[in-house]
């Protein structure tokens, strides 16, 4: 077996992440104004330098291996890294304005450090953020009044989008709530929930009724500091993600059923291809990974 060299190729590195951002390695190669053998070689080069497999194809699909997840991470941040040292070196500062939303649960855990990071770095790029709820933000991108979103995958958004990989959805609860009194009493579940439409709100009522036990919304509100205020006053439970989550709240049971995982995709305009945009989503990938058990699946 060879050597695993002491270095990766950055230009390899380069076209193996815009494969996999951009779902194919063919339109990696149009945006890279490579052709498509050229990528594929490097690609190539890429696993020889690794000694393991990256991709593998499934039927029509591009799937990663755990390899290549690995190297995923390390190569965004190997090539942030480089482009940074190499702008520093020649003078160069990153122009223009960007317009990113994010949903209300990423406001906290993921905004700051990623537009604290990015600010510090490239002061001359203008940031407009707003942060709502999942409708608001897609209607504002259809608008093209955001150039960038990051939020829970909607059903209808399945192809123009990327999916940045899978959350787990978790019933959520004041540590004193008495979910078993409620069962064995046969009482409706108290459920606080935004108003609709609302993908988790449809996630809890639909697998509360596969499953026989009967509901009701006893709190609704507009944001998600209501949602968690509710919740801390033990007004019912709700389902949501660990993003933001209070601390002195409690996550799941077993005597219900699991609601599954959603989601998060970033939503990019199409007519923007400048490299401030991309270093930006490439740091709010990075952050929201960490909320993710499964990520994407390539065409």
């Amino acid at each position: 077996m060879e050597k695993v060299p002491s270095s990766l190729d950055t230009e390899a590195l380069r076209s193996f992440v815009a494969g996999i951002d951009a779902g194919s390695f063919a339109l990696a190669a149009q945006r890279l104004c490579r052709s498509t053998s050229a990528v594929s070689a490097q690609l190539k080069k890429l696993e020889q330098q690794c000694g393991t497999a990256l991709t593998i194809k499934k039927g029509r699909h591009l799937e990663l291996t755990a390899s290549g997840e690995i190297l995923l991470g390390y190569a965004r941040r190997l090539l942030t890294l480089n482009d940074e040292a190499l702008r520093a070196v020649k003078g160069e500062l990153l122009q223009g304005e960007i317009r990113i939303g994010m949903q209300e649960d990423f406001g906290e855990s993921v905004m700051p450090g990623v537009l604290g990071h990015f600010s510090r770095q490239h002061s001359g790029v203008k940031i407009t953020a707003r942060i709502d709820r999942n409708q608001m933000l897609i209607n504002a991108f259809t608008a093209k009044s955001l150039d960038m979103a990051l939020i829970w995958q909607p059903p209808e958004l399945t192809n123009d989008n990327m999916l940045i990989g899978q959350c787990p959805l978790e019933w959520i609860h004041h540590p004193d709530a008495d979910v078993a009194g409620w069962l064995k009493r046969g009482e409706p579940l108290p459920l606080v929930a935004f108003e609709s439409p609302c993908v988790m709100r449809s996630r809890a009522t639909s697998c509360l009724d596969r499953a026989g036990i009967p509901w009701r919304i006893v709190f609704t509100s507009h944001s998600l500091s209501g949602i968690w205020a509710a919740v801390q006053a033990g007004l019912g439970i709700t389902v949501r993600t660990r993003a933001g989550l209070p601390a002195n709240l409690a996550i799941g049971t077993d005597l219900l059923p699991a609601p599954g995982s959603l989601g998060i995709t970033v939503l990019r305009a199409e007519n923007r291809h400048d490299e401030a945009l991309t270093l930006l989503q490439q740091l709010m990938v990075d952050a929201a990974q960490r909320f993710t058990h499964v990520r994407r699946t390539f065409a």
